[in-house]
């Protein structure tokens, strides 16, 4: 069998356990895998094109499984993840076709590892800013704007996408909760997604995800939700993108999908558990590690230096590792306390 799909038993394991890993967060975060599979399908010596295609083709896979178990619990904006799927599915095209510009250049893999080191890090440098803020406020506690009356959904969303909501640009979109946004901010958040899932060979959910909170203006589980259901749609565009070049390596998607397929169910079964908040600073000093690892997997690239690579790949599956340990942790946990007083007399 691992003839058959071209790895050896160790890297098919690792595969595994890696999926399993990034579905946990797929499913918890509504984001959260494709951009660590790709960073260490090119550490591991991959060429750009094949590690972003099989990464997409991933991503396609993943997020069906979780989006099924979002929509179950009627967390799916379906009408706005349509939408945002034509901007980020011409967006793909865009990036997609860099990418293999640069490959005819010689400098793909060094463009896309650098494009990785400066976004983890600023998408990390939010997460754990946010994560600290929020502990220090006791929570959002956010007023509505200008003497605007908001409903209980409303105090879902944060002030920032409150103040951009207030500008009424035509033509105004109704959101499954109630919510307006304009249909010219639901565009440029799509384009500007999909053009990064093309170029980094990400399903986009770690930008995508935030951008719908934030700047769209949902609440917090509909963000998830609609994240991932995007997500499932970018992710079959950039599956077939890749695939018409011939590169994606079905072994990798095979074995990652065996984890991921009982990853994103746990992790998607954990959000009715698990506050986010308690976990989300890790998230974000993960994505800090990511980027650190990353750099180090460039240098060994410039300096020739294979123990870099080495030092790269640990940080890269530990912190991922680490961060899953956390959340499978707090959601045991918090499945025993719910379970504790029912079962006293």
């Amino acid at each position: 069998m691992f003839a058959l799909l071209g790895l050896t038993p160790g890297l098919f394991a690792l595969f595994v356990v890696f999926g399993f890993m990034v579905g946990v967060f797929f499913g918890f975060f509504g984001m959260g895998g494709s951009f660590l599979v790709t960073p260490a399908l090119l550490i591991l010596g991959y060429s750009a094109p094949v590690a972003i295609g099989s990464s997409m083709t991933f991503v396609f896979g993943t997020a069906i499984i979780a989006t099924m178990k979002h929509h179950d619990s009627g967390q799916v904006d379906y009408r706005l993840g349509a939408l945002m799927f034509v901007g980020i599915a011409l967006g793909i095209e865009a990036g997609s076709r860099l990418v293999f510009g640069l490959e005819m250049l010689g400098i793909a893999e060094a463009v896309v590892g650098i494009a990785y080191v400066f976004i983890l890090a600023a998408i990390g440098l939010l997460f754990t800013r946010s994560a600290l803020n929020d502990g220090a406020d006791g929570g959002d506690g956010a007023e509505s704007e200008a003497g605007v009356e908001r409903d209980e959904t409303s105090d879902d969303v944060p002030a920032i996408a409150q103040t951009i909501q207030s500008y009424e640009v035509p033509p105004m979109m109704t959101l499954a909760d109630g919510q307006q946004a304009s249909l010219w901010t639901i565009s440029g958040v799509s384009a500007g997604v999909g053009v990064i899932s093309g170029f980094l060979g990400i399903g986009g959910g770690f930008v995508r995800m935030p951008a719908i909170y934030y700047v769209i203006g949902t609440s917090l589980a509909a963000a998830v939700g609609t994240s991932l259901f995007t997500g499932l749609l970018s992710g079959g565009v950039g599956a077939f993108t890749y695939g018409r070049a011939g590169v994606i390596d079905l072994g990798i998607v095979t074995a990652l999908l065996l984890g991921s397929a009982l990853g994103a169910r746990i992790g998607s079964g954990a959000t009715a558990y698990v506050n986010e908040d308690d976990v989300t600073i890790y998230f974000g000093l993960m994505l800090l590690v990511a980027s650190v690892a990353v750099a180090l997997g460039e240098a060994a690239a410039w300096l020739s230096r294979p123990v870099l690579d080495q030092v790269s790949f640990v940080l890269l599956v530990g912190s991922a590792l680490f961060v899953c340990a956390i959340i499978l942790y707090h959601g045991a946990l918090a499945v025993r306390q719910d379970r504790g007083p029912s079962t006293s007399p």
